[in-house]
């Protein structure tokens, strides 16, 4: 297996085609609780096995496990810093405080202060804003950031979970004030959730910035543990966290996963390996973020890459995933003459 590295949107940071998500670092609470709870010794294996195999970049968020995932991270990278990139996420609640959210200036600080602290390092990689605060105007927001990379605590920036809208209003801020662009959109996106690719895929391919996948395999629905004829299994996290996941009708799901099942049994592949070979073929993406919560589940994620899915597989899986977008993305866009002046990116 070789890993394959991209260039972070217009950036001009080159990251791993799989990189690995720690929200199972120091699990504690409903969520993280039931995604995972690797401890420090651990987390340094999983980390081997992720160099080894060429992941370099590795994702964390202040709320995970409040603060404790980058605590984890922290311990598990002493001693090998400059092997590998930290992306971390801020910007949702951590206390019930009237600054205990949000990207004010003084949030905004004080956050990458605390993170830093917890990681361990003086700088981060990648900060992401973890959703849109529509309560901090933008240039008190870009201003900070620039002030941040200015002083070498942050080396690239981007959002997360962003209305269009919003990061087009930001990109167009940084360019006419000079500060740093946004170049990462850490987005759901997955065969059962592909509403990234109405009208965020084509604003990332237009302003160059790259698509970091979080939850590449629908919640864990596309595990291939999961179909028509059997209930959610034994251990499986999603009798816990099913409440916090993106929705899906359960027959669209069916679909997705008898196309995946189709063409497991052809090229020998997993359906989880099938799944995020799919999502590597994708425009825009940068990256797709793997999890888990041991050392097989890491190992058999290892496999969707050094190989690729047929034109048409990839065919098959876009039409069982395939559902008709809102407003206004259909149904306009799917008469011919539209579509001749908008040419699809998918």
């Amino acid at each position: 297996m070789t890993m394959e590295y991209r260039q972070l949107g217009a950036s001009g940071l080159r990251v791993p085609a799989l990189s690995f998500g720690t929200g199972t670092f120091g699990g504690s609470g409903p969520l993280f609780g039931a995604w995972g709870n690797s401890d420090a010794q651990e987390a340094r294996r999983l980390l081997d096995i992720c160099l080894d195999a060429g992941i370099t970049l590795f994702d964390t968020a202040d709320v995970y496990s409040n603060g404790a995932s980058e605590e984890v991270l922290g311990a598990a990278i002493k001693g090998r810093r400059d092997q590998l990139l930290i992306s971390t996420k801020l910007g949702l609640p951590t206390g019930d405080g009237p600054n205990d959210w949000g990207v004010s200036r003084d949030r905004l600080i004080g956050a990458v202060e605390a993170a830093l602290r917890r990681l361990g390092t003086d700088h981060i990689d990648l900060l992401q804003l973890h959703a849109f605060d529509a309560s901090t105007p933008v240039e008190e927001l870009l201003a900070t950031l620039d002030g941040l990379v200015r002083a070498g605590k942050l080396r690239h920036v981007g959002v997360s979970n962003y209305p269009g809208w919003q990061l087009m209003k930001a990109l167009d801020a940084a360019d006419r004030h000079g500060w740093p662009r946004f170049v990462a959109h850490q987005v759901y996106y997955s065969l059962i959730g592909r509403a990234y690719e109405a009208d965020l895929m084509p604003l990332a391919a237009d302003q160059g910035v790259g698509a970091l996948v979080w939850s590449p395999l629908g919640w864990g629905r596309l595990t291939g543990k999961i179909r028509r004829s059997s209930p959610i299994p034994e251990g499986s996290r999603l009798h816990q966290t099913a409440a916090f996941a993106p929705p899906v009708e359960e027959e669209h799901l069916y679909r997705v996963v008898d196309a995946l099942d189709e063409i497991a049994a052809e090229t020998g592949k997993t359906v989880p390996q099938v799944a995020l070979n799919w999502l590597l073929q994708r425009p825009t993406v940068s990256s797709v973020i793997i999890g888990a919560r041991n050392e097989e589940q890491l190992r058999q994620n290892l496999g969707a890459v050094g190989w690729s899915l047929t034109a048409d597989q990839v065919a098959r899986l876009d039409r069982a995933s395939y559902l008709m977008p809102a407003y206004p993305h259909a149904p306009y866009h799917q008469q011919a003459g539209f579509a001749r002046l908008n040419p699809p990116l998918v």
